[in-house]
This record gives C-alpha cells, structure tokens and sequence, in this order.
C-alpha cells in the first residue's frame, strides 16, 4: 500500500491554531494521504494508536511565552512511554505554529518540535519554501511571508479570532501538508522496495 498515513497532533488555545492543523490536513490529504486530526489535549487511547500506525506526525501548537502551549507540553511529557520503546522512530515529523507577534519567538516552539522528533529518532521535515514578502516585488499575500524554513509559522493579531488567520498563512500550512504527504509517499515506496 502507498498511501501514506499523515496525522497532525496540535492543540489549539482559542481556534487560530486549529485553522492551520485544518490546512495542513486539506493539504496532506489533497496530496493523497489518510489523515487523522488529533487534539492533544483531549487525546484518547485510540488517537496514540493512530499516531503509533502514522508514516507521518505533524506537531502544532500556539507559540505562547516563547514555547509551546502547556497542553501541547503534557502531550510532549506523556510520548515518553513511546520513547522507551523507540515506537516513533524513523517516522517522518514536521511542525507549525502562531503567534500573535510577527516573531513571536515561534522559532523556538518549531525547534522545540524538532528536538522532541529527535529525541524520538523521527526525520523531520522543513518547509521547503524561500521566504515570501522579502523584496520590493513581494507582499504580505506571499507563501512563507514570515520567512521560517523549519515549518510553517503564522501570525494572528491577539485582538482578532480564528477567522483572521491571513490567507497566506494558512496556505503555507497546506503546503507544509502536502509537502509531508509527498515525502511520506516516497519514504513508503521507498521501504516497500528494499
């Protein structure tokens, strides 16, 4: 079977998250993956076991305080059982956030995500985007507009709801799917062909 299966573990504080894990699955999904939305902070026994059976994982949290959500961190703190057993290991990772502040210091919650795929043997995989909105030809509606080539990163003024998240942002989050979906294809093909 070559359909890989893509799950994106996120926690969402109030929506804005949610509309990108919302896009990275449209993407993952328009690529050809199986995809399973996972809430971390409401996470069920059934959930792990799709997380166990994913080619794929892809975190997602609020950046808040300069680090991930406390839901996203319990989330993080719980995998250990998974790390005992390396069950997590050379599966493929990957990583968005938003912040209300254009840095919002949401490179540390993507590092933070890569280091917790590392220490769990994943592969991770970055954004494969130049940066957007970084010359006088480029604008605001650029994908990658903030520039962050380890995931996908948005930014959503505090004072607005989930339906402000800007347009290129979430569609830097589809992409950042399918971008995983299409990798996790080739490493499934890949593993069936040695």
């Amino acid at each position: 079977m070559t359909t890989p299966v893509v799950s994106i573990a996120y926690h969402s504080g109030h929506g804005h998250t949610a509309v990108l894990a919302e896009a990275v699955r449209a993407g993952a999904a328009e690529a050809g993956a199986d995809v399973h939305l996972i809430d971390v902070g409401a996470i069920t026994e059934e959930q792990w076991t799709a997380l166990d059976v994913s080619d794929a994982i892809v975190f997602g949290s609020p950046t808040y305080m300069g680090t991930a959500s406390g839901a996203f961190h319990v989330f993080a703190e719980a995998s250990s059982k998974r790390w005992f057993g390396q069950d997590w290991k050379d599966k493929l990772a990957a990583g968005f956030t938003n912040s209300g502040s254009k840095s919002g210091d949401k490179l540390h919650t993507l590092q933070f995500f890569q280091i917790l795929a590392g220490q769990h043997g994943m592969h991770w995989i970055n954004l494969g985007l130049h940066p957007g909105w970084n010359n006088s030809a480029g604008s605001e509606n650029d994908l990658n507009r903030l520039g962050v080539f380890a995931g996908a990163a948005a930014q959503t003024n505090v004072d607005e709801g989930p339906e402000a998240v800007h347009k290129a942002d979430v569609a830097t989050a589809e992409h950042l799917g399918r971008r995983v979906a299409e990798t996790a294809k080739v490493f499934r093909q890949g593993r069936a062909a040695a």
